[in-house]
């Protein structure tokens, strides 16, 4: 008897989720950055990245140094570089992080909360961050 497990999906539109910013294949940008609204990587960013919406990073693509996400996460590239240090590459994500069946992660990898597809390759540390409790 053969058992057919649904297959997981992970949908991405860029119109509805807000992605006004593009890094095309082929280019490196590298600096103190700062995105307003979603950012797609289809090529290589490096440097102090804040992200104030999703960040999502292509096949191919490759985000690298200490990365800010005011929103949620997908990784179906490569965050850090393989063989670098752990601390290298350090993105925290207010949101959801999505890691794909092609995603590789080598940096340090902290969000609210994670999701993992089969195949998924989560090489370097996840933390799961916390709420802050509010003052009274």
């Amino acid at each position: 008897m053969a058992v057919t497990l649904p297959q997981d999906t992970l949908t991405i539109d860029p119109i509805a989720m807000n992605v006004v910013s593009r890094v095309a294949a082929g280019s490196v940008l590298s600096g103190d950055l700062t995105f307003e609204g979603g950012l797609l990587v289809q090529g290589e960013v490096s440097g102090h990245l804040r992200v104030n919406g999703r960040l999502i990073v292509w096949t191919g693509g490759v985000v690298r140094g200490q990365v800010k996400v005011n929103g949620d996460f997908y990784l179906f590239g490569r965050l850090g570089d393989p063989g670098a240090d752990v601390a290298a590459t350090h993105l925290a994500c207010d949101g959801m992080a999505f890691v794909s069946k092609t995603g590789v992660s080598t940096g340090t990898l902290e969000a609210r909360r994670l999701q993992l597809y089969e195949g998924a390759d989560l090489q370097g540390p996840f933390k799961t961050l916390k709420l802050k409790p509010e003052a009274d």
